[in-house]
C-alpha cells in the first residue's frame, strides 16, 4: 500500500515527528489538529475561534489528500474543559451539518494549556473514475 504524509508546515510535525495527514490508499487520517494559524504560529484565546481554525487546517489537509471535509467519516473531538464543547457547535453544524460524521467527544488534557480543542478526523476518499 501507498502511503503519502502531508505536512501543514508546523514545526510541531517535525519536532515531534508526525505528519498532519496520512493518505493509506482510499483512506485519510487527520491527525489531531488544534486552532494554531500554522503560518503565524499564533493560536486565538476563545475556544469557538479555534475550533473554526482548527477545520480550516484539516480541510486544507484534506484537499492536499484529494479528498473534502465531505468525505469525512468519522471525528473525535478532544477538550480538556467538557463545557466549553456547547460554544463550538455553531462552528461544528456549519462544516458538517450535512456530512453528519461518526463523532466522539472526549475531555483529556493537551500538550499546551492555551489549546482549548484539538480535532482528529478520517475520511474514506471519494471514487476515482
Amino acid at each position: 500500500m501507498i502511503r503519502t504524509l502531508i505536512s501543514s508546515g508546523s514545526s510541531f510535525e517535525a519536532e515531534i515527528g508526525y505528519s498532519r495527514a496520512l493518505v493509506a490508499g482510499d483512506w485519510v487520517f487527520v491527525s489531531g489538529t488544534t486552532g494554531f494559524d500554522y503560518e503565524a504560529m499564533t493560536i486565538v484565546e476563545d475556544v469557538a475561534g479555534q475550533c473554526e481554525q482548527a477545520m480550516l487546517n484539516i480541510d486544507g489537509a484534506l484537499r492536499q489528500a484529494g479528498a473534502t471535509m465531505a468525505d469525512v467519516v468519522r471525528v473525535h473531538y478532544i477538550l480538556p474543559n467538557g463545557d466549553d464543547f456547547p460554544a463550538c457547535w455553531p462552528v461544528l453544524r456549519r462544516w458538517f451539518d450535512s456530512v453528519r460524521p461518526a463523532a466522539t467527544m472526549l475531555r483529556a488534557g493537551l500538550a499546551d494549556p492555551r489549546i482549548k480543542i484539538e480535532i482528529e478526523v478520517t475520511a474514506l476518499m471519494p471514487l476515482r473514475t
